[in-house]
């Protein structure tokens, strides 16, 4: 990967929605512990720093930032005529990474556009249920209580996601929202159309991508991102 030019300022806000957050004072003692940043709502927190630009250049800033062994995971191989929209992360900077995130569109014969957006976070960061729509950090409780809807393939691990429902939050039906356990973590799928879940199917991989390498320079980046 070629070196990224200088990067441009970013306003840290919180993960759990969309204000701009202060630095503690380095003194502080806060919960949880690795908080560096305070939100007027929801208080102690590490930084979200979503991507001003999105190219190949902040991808490279983004995973340079993210390279303490968290992972970026993006659909795997990209399917032609997709491209990356968006992606953020929690942390990196000044602490250790919570939470990354990454968006991508296209479309499909049978829904046309799609917008697809992968969070991959520790419990309580709340970033996943931020795209999701939801009100609470961490998908429901009743999660794994059944049948997983799908599986799909992280690295080596077959990992099952199940439906988070939005329906009773905000009565908002253009999403499908799946979630379950990859490696320790919560890993988030936010699908729009709602209809477009059914294309994820159980060889669907997602890669993580911090260490491809030369062959990122050939993703597409661009395009309007995800509402979130």
């Amino acid at each position: 990967m070629s070196s990224p030019s200088d990067p441009v300022p970013v306003t840290p806000e919180c993960p759990r929605c969309s204000a701009p957050v202060a630095r503690l004072a380095s003194d502080a003692v806060v919960e949880p512990r690795g908080a560096t940043h305070a939100c007027p709502e929801h208080g102690a927190t590490r930084a979200l720093r979503r991507a001003p630009e999105v190219s190949y250049d902040g991808f490279a800033r983004h995973l340079l930032a993210t390279a303490d062994a968290f992972p970026t995971l993006l659909p795997w191989p990209l399917s032609p005529g997709w491209r990356v929209t968006d992606f953020a992360s929690v942390g990196g900077a000044d602490a250790p990474t919570a939470a990354t995130l990454t968006s991508v569109a296209g479309s499909s014969q049978l829904d046309g556009p799609v917008d697809l957006t992968v969070v991959v976070e520790e419990p309580g960061t709340g970033l996943g249920a931020r795209c999701a729509g939801l009100g609470h950090t961490d998908p429901w409780r009743g999660l794994g209580a059944h049948a997983p809807l799908v599986r799909v393939r992280v690295g080596r691990s077959s990992v099952p996601l199940w439906p988070v429902s939005t329906a009773a939050l905000d009565g908002d039906l253009d999403r499908s929202v799946v979630a379950g356990e990859a490696g320790g973590r919560w890993l988030w799928l936010v699908v729009r159309p709602a209809s477009a879940i059914l294309l994820l199917r159980d060889d669907w991989i997602l890669r993580d991508v911090s260490g491809v390498g030369p062959p990122l320079v050939e993703l597409p980046f661009g395009g309007p991102g995800p509402r979130w």
